[in-house]
């Protein structure tokens, strides 16, 4: 359907508010030169410093960057596929709203997924949902903390203990959050962070597996390295070693013994990455402010949108801010036009079942997820990340206002 966007106010002139942001501060120069300076660039120090610190945080004892958070879900997938020797086409259930990676990994693995419909006002996986989807050939269930929001742990931690079921934990856009007091990251058998462009940390490319199991951990490591035998990951894995050993793992530098991926970062998105985990204190506390503030403004507005809250029980990081037209008069697209026109970025809210591919795929699925297909229609974001300034906030919730006192 073509929808007209109306436009009575001038198009913005001033800079783009876009959906993620970044500044790098002094620290992470300093870090960032440091490894040049070092003359390695390769997995060392950085990412060492990086990934112990980060899994400590979301209270696990095993982390590791590859290249991102797509690159963490698919060794994870594939690492609990071989651990608990799972066969081609068994199932591990998905929200039928998250990015198209979530879904995408099970497939690359030659699983098949299986859709779950979301909660209307937190848009995470619904638990009460789960129960209905599972079959004799599922086998694990891949929660989405969705833009901050940790997923309702509780009922799926029991639905999966009760039916065997192994949890990967989709935690590419939160960090830093606990859902009933325990971190993000730290339920499942593997948890999967990003670091790429506009997530809670910003290194370029990046990605991280948090896991407690020191089994898992050294298979994800050699998945991300080729299959390489685990025994020589880094360069530095044969510097204290001598005589037999020395040799034993000189003779396997070039073992490879499953098929893996290249899914490596390097020092250099160490650095940046450490920089922001000093940095995250301040980082997150500008964030709640940011939100704070266009609930205040946005208040008023509420018989026309749904506006962000966290769970009760659950803290909430704000990757970025999630709006849910409510008003059926009101038209996503008009309203999406006009923030555009305006120098406002916006994204929809994660689609999924609807989009081309999974059309051909799978078919029209909207009747069987209703949930998911109406916020396909009604739901979308902007940004509320530390770069944003209380004019450009303020900015932002005047357009809304200008908006629908005009078109009402």
């Amino acid at each position: 359907m073509q929808v007209e966007i109306h436009q009575t106010a001038p198009i913005a002139t001033r800079t783009q508010i876009g959906v993620g942001g970044f500044q790098i501060s002094d620290r992470a120069k300093e870090l960032v030169m440091q490894v040049l300076e070092s003359n390695r660039i390769t997995a060392g120090p950085m990412m060492a410093r990086f990934e112990s610190e980060l899994a400590a945080i979301h209270g696990c004892k095993y982390g590791l960057m590859c290249n991102s958070g797509t690159g963490a879900l698919q060794i994870a997938l594939a690492a609990l596929k071989e651990a608990y020797k799972w066969e081609d086409g068994d199932e591990v259930l998905v929200p039928a709203l998250t990015f198209v990676a979530t879904s995408n990994v099970v497939m690359y693995n030659n699983l098949k997924p299986v859709f779950v419909d979301v909660d209307p006002r937190y848009y995470t996986i619904d638990p009460a949902k789960i129960e209905e989807r599972i079959t004799p050939r599922t086998r694990a269930i891949m929660p989405v903390h969705i833009g901050g929001q940790p997923c309702d742990m509780e009922p799926i931690l029991e639905i999966a203990r009760s039916h065997n079921l192994r949890i990967v934990e989709d935690s590419c856009e939160t960090m830093f959050v606990s859902d009933k007091g325990r971190p993000v990251g730290s339920f499942g058998d593997v948890g999967c962070f990003s670091t790429y462009a506009a997530h809670m940390i910003t290194t370029g490319v990046g990605g991280l597996c948090t896991t407690n199991d020191p089994e898992l951990i050294v298979i994800l490591k050699s998945l991300m390295n080729h299959g390489r035998d685990s025994i020589y990951i880094t360069i530095d894995d044969d510097k204290e070693a001598k005589g037999a050993e020395l040799f034993r793992i000189a003779n396997s530098r070039f073992s490879f013994i499953r098929l893996g991926q290249s899914f490596r970062a390097t020092e250099m998105e160490a650095a940046l990455g450490l920089a922001q985990l000093e940095e995250r204190e301040e980082s997150c506390a500008r964030r709640q402010q940011i939100v704070a503030r266009y609930n205040k403004g946005l208040a008023s507005l509420t018989e026309h949108l749904q506006l962000p809250t966290p769970r009760p029980g659950s803290e909430h990081g704000y990757m970025f801010y999630p709006l849910s037209i409510t008003n059926p008069r009101i038209q996503r697209a008009e309203l999406i036009g006009y923030l555009e026109n305006q120098g406002i970025e916006t994204r929809y809210l994660l689609p999924l079942i609807n989009q081309p591919i999974y059309r051909q795929l799978f078919g029209n699925l909207d009747k069987q997820y209703p949930v998911a297909a109406r916020l396909n229609e009604t739901a979308f974001y902007i940004g509320c990340h530390p770069s944003l300034t209380n004019d450009d906030v303020d900015y932002v919730t005047d357009c809304f206002w200008h908006f629908f006192e005009t078109y009402k």
